[in-house]
């Protein structure tokens, strides 16, 4: 038989992660998978396991940390992965902003050096894959380019900053082994079925729209008029694939993101349009939105919220020149109007069904 890569996947089983695993095991016949789990997450990822289409006999689950010495294993797991491992998908890191800063330092920032350490020790390392976010970017607005990462921009929160600084960290190890960064945009479900984990993000006003009554009107916080890039799931998946695979691509950041994305207020107008309900009407104030969610009460329960209009009432466009250079010949970011339909019928669907997606639990912060 073909020997095929050995892959090591940090952050399973994140919903990024088990769709990355998925999407090799779609393109890649001999690939053998060994996947970094928590020791608390270790059952859930069997169980995440074992509802997958994939041949267990070239996966192996290693019960280990990103953000312990020698990522957590033991000393001949360890052994072993530095002997074998050909290439590394970092994918965990933790995106939600209830969590307290300096876990999420720890995991999004020591975790990205301890993954580098091992790196640097593999000695059949074809690349590290570092999965960060567009968002590095924090308040800058106008062309971001994908060279681009230090542009004295401050941060909205912990999440940017600390993937910013994992960013550097993978900016630095570049010079002595081969590092891709990719950013994706905002993610959200699945181009063909609708498919996501927890429903952050632009999905707190498409719930609004899908499934609140139809005579209850619904605000726009701010004009809705700045771009708002969002990626499916699918995609995201398939380009980094494609892109780690090519030799040409080492060393090099990658936007993952829409390059003709929609104006917030568009977005929610074709929701609007497929879910046969009304679109947001009016506007209000967006500064007066951030002062009510700062409430005392409501603060800890709106942060995600807070983050998402952060994210659609800024004008920045993501530049992905190398993206698209090394995506040539494969398929490019679908238009958001030609998956919302999935979309919509996946949030009713979760809604008939009684499927709770509004809240991450623990195990879902990672990736």
């Amino acid at each position: 038989m073909s020997k095929g890569r050995d892959i090591l996947i940090t952050g399973f089983p994140s919903f990024v992660a088990r769709r990355l695993l998925a999407t090799i095991f779609e393109r890649e016949k001999h690939a053998f998978v060994r996947l970094l789990v928590r020791s608390d997450y270790v059952d859930a990822a069997e169980r995440q396991l074992n509802t997958m289409n994939i041949d267990r006999d070239r996966v192996a689950v290693l019960s280990g940390d990103v953000v312990s010495m020698d990522l957590g294993l033991s000393g001949t797991e360890y052994l072993e992965i530095i002997e074998n491992v050909t290439d590394i998908y970092h994918i965990a890191s933790i995106w939600f902003l209830g969590v307290d800063r300096d876990t999420i330092r720890d995991v999004n920032v020591v975790g990205a050096r301890n993954v580098i350490d091992a790196a640097f020790e593999m000695k059949n390392l074809n690349r590290l894959n570092h999965f960060s976010t567009a968002f590095v970017a924090g308040d800058r607005t106008g062309v971001i380019m994908e060279e681009e990462l230090d542009d004295g921009q401050s941060f909205r929160n912990a999440y940017e900053e600390t993937k910013f600084e994992a960013e550097i960290a993978m900016r630095d190890a570049m010079h002595h082994i081969p590092v891709s960064v990719y950013r994706p945009a905002i993610i959200v479900g699945d181009s063909t079925t609708g498919e996501i984990d927890k429903m952050a993000g632009p999905y707190y006003i498409m719930n609004a729209i899908v499934l609140m009554p139809s005579n209850v009107p619904i605000l726009m916080p701010g004009k809705g008029d700045k771009p708002l890039n969002m990626v499916p799931i699918d995609y995201v998946c398939e380009a980094m694939h494609t892109i780690s695979r090519r030799k040409d691509t080492a060393g090099k950041t990658f936007h993952l993101a829409d390059p003709n994305p929609l104006s917030a207020r568009r977005v929610f107008e074709v929701v609007a349009d497929h879910a046969g309900r009304s679109a947001p009407v009016g506007r209000f104030p967006y500064r007066i939105t951030k002062m009510i969610l700062k409430f005392p009460y409501l603060e800890k329960l709106t942060r995600s919220p807070r983050q998402f209009m952060d994210d659609f009432n800024q004008l920045t466009i993501y530049n992905s020149i190398n993206t698209v250079a090394a995506l040539e010949g494969h398929d490019p970011c679908p238009p958001f109007p030609t998956y919302v339909d999935k979309l919509v019928d996946f949030i009713r669907s979760s809604e008939q069904f009684g499927i709770d997606l509004d809240m991450p639990d623990t195990s879902e912060l990672l990736g």
